[in-house]
């Protein structure tokens, strides 16, 4: 089925480069060069990459938690950690087994639904992945202008260029992914390094001044019980504010989301990667347990230490918390350079979003015929994702809270959806006690996400709206590629191989034939049909009859089998999920494989051509006969090499 193709152009040629640079996994577009096998990275510098994402929360997650609970904040977050790692991390320990290439749980939940149903499903978990994912990138970069800005040093000069310095942050973030993966994971190492070490710093010297004026424990723990009155009081405060802390959950997604490129063992298979999913496990459990550490000491401190006017907006430390006590205990130098360090990683805690992004949309867009050919290939999505990044910020004017209810609805409906799909794994594994665990977590998420869809609901509107661009244009392109040739390989038994080695000493001709009862008053009356309507003598057909599987499908192979029925028609099935798709790549088949050009006969099908055409679009039937026709002369473009379509 090749056809001549002009080499590509230079610029063309690095643009579709490295189409297995982020994982194993994407299947490559037709006609591509095959890649050099990915050889990963180990777990802990992956976890650095995810973690870029995670551990950046630390630079607003102590300043959220206060305004949300104040005093309660420390309290608060020992809940958070709590279903970080009593709920979060469990489901996605066994996310990591379920879908260890990296889609997820969407892949999951996408097993449990087939045809239309599932496609439409993907697609909506796909735009609350976008959701999260993009706005990741620009909240973060947002929040890191926002430190920018608010340095003593720069403030007086930075003042009111957030948007410009957020646009900047997003392009060089881009910038990166356009030079190279391995570079991004380079970066992430560096800055997760340096950031931690600074983190550990502050809270050691936080920790300190805590203990040399202990006065300040006695007055936090006086305020709070006369605020709540009683431990009880605070648990159930506690669990009401908890959905306004959930972004101190991010992170888990991207963990699983970059599992092509944990290394694992030299054993492993794409169909059982063991050390990979073993690494991962690694990888999601070390970065938990260092975010849950951090997540109580800094609450702890910032609450003691921090006044609380300066938390609301306009005071020192909302948004930068941890910056306010490293400026305000450890010097402008030191507090410039935690400040320097917050920006890094702030900025580029949209590489671990921009890898997920990379790393999922190209796993099911194209091979729903749902995005062109170049959307398996890196740098072509790198642009895309940065261009939206742009829109996204122009929109929200890179304000940082107006985008983390949006933020916030798509961590938590794919976490639920996690929660949702291990549970029915569990389940269909006949673990009982495992189906409870989860499903108890499940309801503890679903509970969060309805709690901030309710007081947050432009997050939901954001997340439609992500949802209706990704349905429209994917459905805009699967109409564009109606007409292309979808079947990527073709492979014919021996009973096939005979007939169609047996016909290429005359000429070969198929009749196309819609199976029904299959007796020999079917085949003799359609011979009858096509030799009256062609004006052709002879009985020298094989009959080509297609099954339509799942038509919302797109790509796949095709295999051919041959019988004999009734010891006279030979019969060739096949099963597709679009019969003129099956039935053009047949043809070019054989033409290839025998150097002659094969004849089909068809008759016309009876119908409005419109309702026809809708019929093929989305059940993978309809008008037949053009539609062939149609696929055979997009994929051939000389006329003379093209397999004869005769209708009547």
């Amino acid at each position: 089925m090749a056809t001549t193709e002009r080499p590509p152009s230079r610029l063309r040629a690095w643009m579709l480069e490295g189409l297995s640079d982020m994982g194993k996994g994407v299947q490559q577009a037709p006609h591509a060069e095959p890649e050099a096998p990915h050889k990963g990275q180990r777990w802990y510098r992956v976890m650095c990459l995810t973690g870029v994402d995670y551990f950046s929360t630390l630079g607003y997650q102590p300043g959220i938690a206060a305004l949300a609970a104040g005093l309660l904040s420390p309290i608060a977050t020992i809940v958070l950690v709590i279903v970080t790692l009593a709920g979060a991390l469990p489901v996605y320990r066994r996310v990591a087994e379920e879908s260890p290439h990296g889609e997820g749980s969407i892949a999951m939940l996408e097993r449990l639904l087939s045809f239309w149903k599932g496609k439409l499903f993907v697609l909506t978990l796909l735009g609350f992945a976008a959701t999260d994912f993009l706005i990741t990138i620009t909240l973060s970069a947002a929040d890191a202008s926002t430190h920018l800005v608010e340095n003593p040093h720069l403030t007086s000069v930075l003042h009111g260029k957030e948007m410009l310095i957020t646009l900047i942050l997003v392009a060089l973030l881009g910038a990166v992914f356009l030079k190279g993966f391995l570079e991004a994971i380079g970066v992430a190492v560096a800055l997760v390094v340096v950031y931690l070490g600074l983190n550990v710093v502050v809270v050691a010297v936080g920790f300190w001044h805590v203990l040399t004026a202990s006065h300040v424990v006695t007055d936090w723990t006086s305020a709070l019980t006369a605020e709540h009155g009683n431990v009880f009081a605070m648990i159930g405060v506690s669990l009401l504010v908890f959905p306004k802390l959930a972004l101190g959950l991010s992170g888990f997604e991207t963990g699983v989301a970059v599992m092509p490129h944990v290394q694992g063992e030299p054993g492993d298979t794409e169909e059982n990667p063991k050390g990979r999913i073993r690494d991962t496990k690694k990888l999601l459990t070390a970065a938990a347990l260092i975010m849950s550490v951090f997540l109580i000491a800094t609450s702890f401190i910032t609450t003691v230490l921090i006044p609380e006017k300066e938390f609301k907006s306009g005071g020192q430390a909302n948004g930068r918390a941890l910056a306010y006590l490293a400026h305000e205990y450890l010097g402008n130098a030191f507090g410039t350079v935690y400040d320097v360090s917050t920006i890094a990683i702030l900025w580029f805690a949209g590489a671990s979003a921009m890898a997920g992004l990379l790393n999922l949309m190209p796993r099911y867009l194209p091979r729903y015929g749902m995005a062109p050919h170049w959307a398996r290939a890196v740098r072509p999505m790198v642009i895309v994702f940065t261009l939206v990044g742009f829109l996204v910020t122009w929109i929200f004017d890179a304000d940082v809270d107006a985008q983390g209810g949006a933020y916030a609805t798509g961590v938590l409906v794919l976490m639920s959806s996690a929660a949702i799909a291990v549970t029915i794994a569990a389940h269909r594994a006949q673990q009982r006690n495992w189906t409870i665990a989860f499903a108890t977590v499940s309801a503890v998420l679903l509970y969060v996400t309805v709690a901030n869809v309710i007081e947050r609901p432009d997050g939901v509107k954001i997340g439609a709206c992500f949802i209706a661009g990704i349905i429209l244009v994917s459905l805009l392109s699967r109409l564009a590629r109606a007409f292309e040739l979808r079947v990527t390989s073709v492979t014919l038994d021996g009973m096939a191989e005979r007939f169609i080695r047996d016909m290429s000493s005359r000429k070969i001709r198929f009749i196309a034939n819609e199976p029904d009862r299959r007796d020999k008053a079917e085949y003799r009356d359609k011979i009858e049909q096509i030799q009256n309507d062609n004006d052709i003598p002879g009985e020298d057909f094989v009959f080509v009859e297609v099954t339509v599987l799942d038509p919302s499908e797109f790509e796949a192979g095709l295999t051919v089998r041959g019988e004999v029925l009734h010891n006279r028609y030979r019969v060739l099935t096949l099963e597709s999920s679009s019969i003129p798709n099956a039935l053009a790549a047949l043809l070019l088949h054989v033409r290839d494989s025998t150097n002659c050009t094969p004849h089909i006969y068809f008759e016309w099908t009876e119908g409005n051509p419109f309702a026809n055409f809708l019929r093929f679009f989305l059940f993978g039937q309809g008008e037949v006969a053009p539609v062939t026709r149609e696929v055979l002369r997009e994929a051939e473009p000389d006329r003379a090499r093209r397999p004869r379509v005769h209708t009547g």
